[in-house]
């Protein structure tokens, strides 16, 4: 079942409702900075572990363009072992208060009803859950008391066995049908589709080869009638692409890829892209506005 929103205009952004209105008025593809508070994300763990340090890489990626600073406290890299709820809201809750008393766009990366329900009422804007409201039963039902936008993920199971799910007949439609029942379910909670926007889940249950079809044939997702979110930055199907003797390119070296990656998705007018290096994003994305206006 398509949950279809016609575009006005072949270059228009679909984006999500209850949007700040200066995300909402945007013409042109967001950007969101990730900003991981864990000590082992695969692109950053550790580096950002302090809140003060984090708080400052926030104000940073800001400052270097970024629409939306995604806060995270739990690792989601395979093989990641969950943290306690007490824990992901003491890494996650100071750096969301500080960034919004700075008036910074937040959002909040968790699966966890309990963690939202803490980082909205510190002021975040939006709630990014990779699990898509299957890691916890309350999610759906939190969203439905509130009106704040919601990143909803492809997801098949946790990091520690995501690894071991990726079985796919045709991996393009089957996720496209896999984040449609997941739409279901969230629509049926008494969630306003117009504040949902879908993400297909990059990295997650998919092979090093399964994603780059997915990317190839957004307009399967676009069926759907969603805005979409894009996290490619940086991830091992880059590294691998980009291996030299076998050896995967090193993660800081995945950035010029990214950037092509965010290219690519901008020109496809996806409402948003999930990226670590800010500036050459943005940078990307004004290009491609541009050469819309141009045309």
């Amino acid at each position: 079942m398509a949950w279809f929103r016609p575009r006005e205009s072949q270059t228009d952004i679909l984006r999500p409702n209850g949007l700040p209105t200066q995300l909402a008025t945007l013409t042109r593809t967001a950007v969101m900075g990730v900003l991981n508070v864990t000590p082992d994300s695969f692109s950053d763990g550790g580096k950002f572990q302090s809140a003060d340090v984090a708080i400052a890489h926030g104000l940073f990626m800001a400052s270097n363009g970024a629409d939306i600073i995604d806060v995270g406290g739990e690792s989601t890299r395979p093989g990641a072992e969950r943290i306690s709820l007490d824990e992901e809201i003491a890494r996650v809750i100071p750096v969301v208060e500080a960034l919004v008393k700075s008036e910074v766009v937040v959002s909040i990366d968790t699966m966890r009803a309990e963690v939202a329900r803490a980082a909205i009422e510190a002021g975040a804007s939006l709630i990014n859950d990779v699990s898509g409201g299957k890691a916890d039963p309350e999610m759906f039902q939190y969203l439905a008391q509130i009106e704040v936008p919601y990143v909803l993920m492809h997801w098949r199971g946790h990091s520690t066995e995501m690894n071991s799910l990726t079985n796919y007949t045709n991996v393009v439609s089957d996720v496209r049908d896999e984040i449609d029942d997941q739409l279901f379910d969230v629509f049926h909670a008494g969630v306003e589709s117009g504040r949902v926007a879908i993400d297909p889940g990059i990295g997650f249950a998919k092979t090093v080869d399964q994603n780059w079809p997915v990317l190839a044939h957004l307009e399967a997702l676009e069926e759907l009638g969603q805005p979409i979110l894009i996290g490619a930055s940086r991830k091992k199907f880059i590294g691998e692409l980009l291996a030299e003797n076998g050896i995967p390119r090193d993660v800081e070296g995945r950035e010029s890829a990214t950037t092509a990656i965010t290219t690519l998705m901008a020109q496809r007018n996806v409402w948003a892209v999930r990226v670590h290096d800010v500036r050459t994003s943005r940078d990307a994305v004004e290009v491609v506005r541009r050469m819309k206006e141009a045309r």
